[in-house]
């Protein structure tokens, strides 16, 4: 439902009255923090359309602590998705590296630029966990760089490529996977595998890949196939930033922080995870209940005999 705020608001876009439009943010911001403690999209449109259209110079000011208590944006502040990532789609780090002052808006903005391709190593403060600042050849690989992050729109609202893995059942066939073996308990990558999304399960074993899959497989009778790596990637990223509040760099962090957990580090280090995901056998399985969001995969680590598998169905 359109409110009179939107209206007004759209007409302030409308008309490029940038600065009163960052008032009239300000002041439902102030407001549904007042009310409500934090704001989330409590703030309405606003914040997306000075985020998307405004001026650089004016946009990154959603960000800034000048208008009083209450009334900056900060990483949580989202309408069809969080302010700074509609920012980072529409201008390029140089633009924006002067003009943010706080750190995990920062942070973020830099791994949504390295998300559409902008290389910044060397050009920004490097990442606390040490994840790079720019993507690695596997990351790239099974997607373009326009599906990466969502496409807003405008006068508000997003389009995003639906998750599916297995994306269809092209490449897959019957497979006969074994009896569901023991599980091994209590590894720090497995709860970040099912910390993803709050829809997903996931197990590790001692084994293979198909050992691990048989674990939360519907049937020992499987449609499934083998994938590289970059083909799984894009979904677990994916996962990772489904919710409103979330954005495609929350979902790359975690993905790193989780291949990072898989080599036994406490963070991830760029040698040791490529060298995993090089080694990584992965299969995908499908599941008769399968509809538009949906992820079915193991991976296995060959160097350590472990695999995992990560299963779940959103109805988002």
């Amino acid at each position: 439902m359109i409110t009179y705020e939107g209206r007004e608001a759209s007409a302030l876009a409308a008309d490029g009255r940038w600065p009163e439009l960052l008032g009239h943010f300000r002041r439902a911001r102030a407001a549904a923090v007042a009310a409500h403690g934090r704001p989330g999209g409590a703030a309405g449109p606003s914040g997306h359309l000075l985020a998307y259209g405004a001026p650089p110079q004016l946009a990154a000011r959603l960000f800034d602590h000048d208008g009083g208590p209450g009334t900056a944006a900060d990483e949580t502040d989202h309408d069809a998705g969080p302010l700074w990532e509609v920012l980072a789609t529409r201008h390029s780090w140089q633009r924006l590296a002067p003009l943010l002052e706080p750190a995990p808006v920062r942070r973020l903005v830099a791994h949504t630029r390295a998300l559409l391709g902008e290389n910044l190593a060397g050009r920004a403060e490097p990442d606390p966990e040490d994840v790079p600042l720019t993507l690695q050849s596997w990351e790239e690989a099974g997607w373009e760089a326009a599906a990466r992050v969502r496409d807003y729109l405008p006068d508000g609202g997003a389009r995003r490529a639906l998750l599916a893995l297995p994306a269809t059942r092209e490449d897959l066939g019957p497979l006969d996977l074994p009896e569901s073996g023991g599980r091994v308990p209590g590894l720090a990558a497995t709860r970040l595998f099912a910390g993803l999304a709050p829809w997903l399960q996931a197990v590790c074993v001692r084994g293979t890949a198909p050992d691990a899959a048989a674990q939360l497989a519907p049937q020992r009778s499987a449609v499934a196939g083998h994938l590289p790596f970059g083909a799984v990637y894009p979904a677990l990223v994916q996962a990772g930033s489904g919710l409103p509040g979330l954005g495609s760099a929350h979902g790359r962090l975690a993905v790193w922080r989780l291949l990072g957990a898989m080599t036994g580090a406490s963070r991830p280090a760029v040698a040791e995870v490529n060298a995993l995901v090089a080694r990584l056998r992965c299969l995908a399985w499908a599941d008769p209940e399968d509809e538009l969001w949906y992820l079915h995969v193991a991976l296995e680590d060959p160097a350590t005999g472990l695999a995992w598998a990560v299963s779940g169905t959103s109805e988002a």
